[in-house]
């Protein structure tokens, strides 16, 4: 009980009850997020040291991703997921960070009010649909009619597949990092005469530039994560060759994953072919493990309090 002068200050009793219950209920909330992601972690590493122990250095180094035949060549997944992640990015960084720059910057409050539901849509729509869209008219319309020497299967319509897909993430980081710059900032711009596209580009994003590059980490994180799209339009089901060539059918390490758990009873009968799906998604579980703490360092770096 805390007391000043005669009086208590501790407040009520039935109201200190409520907020530690209210603190009680969200500690085990995070204790149990985290409960989760260590079991998951656990999970994948006892699998994947048992893939290792299984297998023989030489078959990572295969040219290709034949897991039903012993080839678990882990350049060709990587060179897959990093062509497809690369094309996405080239895709939805100009897009969603000119979506961010429009909202932000260009937009009155109705247009905003408006146009951001809608540009997050985006983000609500199925994967497996972005899938078949890309599959009957980014590939055949597009990739095809522009390039004769490829099939409809390719990792271009699947990049771009997945780009759509992260446009609305990168926008909507962006946008709010953006909305955070102090209205001073722009007003000083405007009263030493900069028009508001110098004001954007000049004030506006350098100083929203560390949620900028977190957004563009975030988005490139879900371009490597993304799994149905590749696995509809990237071609490489039963398997792929290693290719670094946009226009040729490819294998990610998403789309591994789910060619190979397609039928998992039959998978489990191949060796280390069932093993292998948690070697792959410890190595994901890693790679984007590893990009978040990096956008978290340098966001910290170079953050500016206004």
């Amino acid at each position: 009980m805390i007391e000043h002068a005669g009086i208590n200050l501790s407040g009520d009793p039935r109201r200190r009850m409520k907020e530690r219950l209210v603190h009680g209920a969200f500690s085990a909330a995070a204790a149990v997020s985290i409960l989760i992601g260590a079991a998951i972690v656990v999970s994948l590493l006892g699998r994947a040291l048992e893939f290792l122990t299984q297998i023989e250095p030489g078959w990572l180094l295969a040219g290709g991703w034949f897991p039903r035949r012993n080839q678990f060549g882990l350049s060709t997944i990587f060179a897959g997921t990093l062509v497809v992640a690369a094309i996405a990015m080239a895709v939805a960084a100009p897009l969603g960070l000119g979506t961010a720059v429009f909202l932000a910057e260009y937009a009155g409050p109705d247009t905003r009010r408006r146009l951001k539901p809608i540009v997050e849509i985006l983000a609500g729509i199925p994967s497996i649909v972005v899938g078949f869209f890309a599959l009957a008219v980014i590939s055949p319309s597009v990739i095809q009619r522009l390039f004769d020497d490829t099939g409809l299967f390719n990792l271009a319509a699947a990049g771009i597949g997945v780009g759509i897909l992260t446009v609305p993430l990168i926008a909507t980081i962006a946008e709010d990092a953006m909305r955070a710059v102090p209205g001073a900032m722009r007003e000083a711009s405007y009263g030493l005469g900069a028009r508001r596209r110098s004001t954007s580009l000049r004030v506006v994003v350098p100083a929203a530039v560390s949620g900028i590059v977190a957004s563009l980490i975030v988005g490139f994180s879900r371009a490597i994560g993304e799994t149905m799209v590749v696995a509809i339009v990237a071609g490489g089901t039963g398997g792929a060759s290693f290719t670094l060539r946009p226009l040729d059918f490819g294998q990610t390490a998403t789309g591994a994953m789910a060619a190979l758990a397609t039928g998992s009873d039959q998978v489990k009968g191949v060796g280390p072919a069932f093993p292998s799906l948690f070697f792959v998604g410890l190595l994901l579980f890693a790679a984007t493990f590893g990009l978040n703490v990096v956008s978290e360092r340098f966001v910290r770096r170079v953050r500016r309090s206004y």
